[in-house]
């Protein structure tokens, strides 16, 4: 089928979801998934949202970003995103996100790497939260059409740039779709790993369609390891325990049950010593041991996690529960300047798979639902101030037998990002 749209985005992630409110309602919205539309990263985000306290909190959090990101983030970016922090968190509000709040006024909580408490949240599953509410607020819009198990195969180049998708339907049929401006928001890369906190089917196809076709990519080795996960020997995705409940006074041990790091150190640094503490202990894993926080507030504030903790054999309230590093976010992707735009004209990248610099070398916690969203926001704002272009035929223009066999492009794709993942580490060496 050859479907035309006045913006395609791929992905029904916080990123793209919040670019599609953002549009304006006379637009015609064609949003893509390759799963079920509520499987994407955000909705595994378990911490909360980073926002601005007030004008006195600037420059630590832009000094607590800069640090963590080891002083490679790209100052604008990180600029942006703390100013629009506050907007951001007021228009969630209006989208009816439920944040914590002590008495009438919003609570914060605090994770490792920063200097206070900014980060906003719901229980311990604040990405479910956020983006639950934008699925449901796009689900009501008449402009805006939702298609799961639908895959992006490819892009379509014209003379003035993309001009629309190759894409695989439910139901297994190839089709395009013509489209005025194209938005990627297809999450990371953690699908590749074997040891991932992210979905399996989020394997990086973005990126390698973005290499193939000559798009700009930056610092396409900038992988983060997040420091505790569930250990487990079960295959599938790693359960992720929260940076905020390190930041409530969570303690990581060694075998002989004695603390080894400062737990609020940023990510990478506690993910080293861990990984030196097992070593030491010859273990596959260390202990984190929630002894300091009164039970009270672990099973108000940590709900989730104490039921998934529950199910594996481990009552946190009572006992440590062990934990490994696993890969989680990507700090790299496709190039984007300050409104998302990629190096490819009417080509736009948002949220995990986009890189505007504002992470650094190692992203702060709690700061990529914000980021995502701010980045998606200044999309469609450049998105609605542009001409919107007039759609022309593309599937005369597309060589369909590039994509008769999926597992063999899968394939394709995933050796494509892996080799440039490489190629990145190699430069830097």
């Amino acid at each position: 089928m050859n479907r035309q749209t006045d913006v395609v985005i791929v992905g029904t992630g916080a990123a793209g979801l919040f670019c599609a409110l953002k549009l304006p309602v006379e637009y015609q919205i064609l949003m893509i998934t390759k799963d079920d539309v509520d499987q994407s990263d955000s909705f595994l985000a378990q911490g909360g949202m980073c926002m601005l306290r007030g004008e006195e909190d600037y420059n630590s959090y832009f000094e607590d970003t800069m640090k963590a990101g080891h002083y490679e983030n790209n100052k604008a970016s990180v600029d942006v995103m703390i100013r629009s922090s506050n907007r951001i968190a007021e228009d969630l509000l209006g989208y009816g996100v439920d944040f914590e709040r002590n008495g009438d006024e919003l609570a914060f909580t605090r994770e490792g790497g920063h200097s206070r408490p900014r980060i906003l949240f719901h229980e311990d599953i604040t990405g479910k939260e956020i983006t639950s509410k934008l699925l449901a607020r796009a689900q009501e819009r008449d402009n805006i059409t939702i298609l799961d198990h639908t895959m992006m195969l490819d892009i379509i180049d014209g003379e003035n740039g993309c001009e629309g998708l190759v894409i695989r339907e439910a139901d297994g049929s190839l089709g395009t779709v013509q489209a005025g401006y194209t938005v990627l928001a297809c999450g990371g890369l953690g699908g590749l790993y074997q040891h991932s906190t992210n979905f399996r089917h989020i394997t990086g196809d973005a990126l390698a369609i973005a290499i193939r076709h000559g798009i700009e990519m930056e610092h396409i080795d900038y992988i983060q390891i997040h420091p505790t996960t569930l250990y487990s020997e079960k295959p599938g995705r790693r359960f992720l325990i929260s940076e905020s409940v390190r930041g409530e006074g969570a303690i990581l041990l060694n075998k002989n049950g004695e603390r080894f790091v400062d737990e609020l150190l940023p990510r990478d640094v506690v993910t080293a010593a861990i990984h030196k503490q097992m070593a030491e202990d010859d273990m596959p894993y260390v202990r984190l041991s929630l002894e300091r926080i009164p039970e009270e507030e672990i099973r108000s504030h940590f709900p989730n996690i104490c039921q998934r903790c529950l199910e594996e054999g481990y009552d946190v309230t009572k006992e440590p529960v062990p934990v490994v590093p696993a890969q989680h976010y990507f700090m790299g992707g496709i190039k984007v300047n300050l409104s998302s735009r990629t190096s490819r004209d009417r080509l736009y990248a948002v949220g995990e798979t986009s890189c505007n610099g504002v992470h650094g070398a190692n992203r702060l916690a709690s700061n990529s639902l914000l980021e995502s969203m701010v980045f998606a926001d200044r999309c469609a704002g450049e998105i609605t101030s542009s001409e919107l272009p007039g759609a022309k035929d593309v599937a005369d223009r597309v060589d369909w037998s590039l994509y008769q066999n999926l597992e063999q492009l899968k394939e394709q794709y995933k050796n494509i990002v892996l080799e440039e993942i490489e190629k990145e580490k190699k430069r830097h060496e």
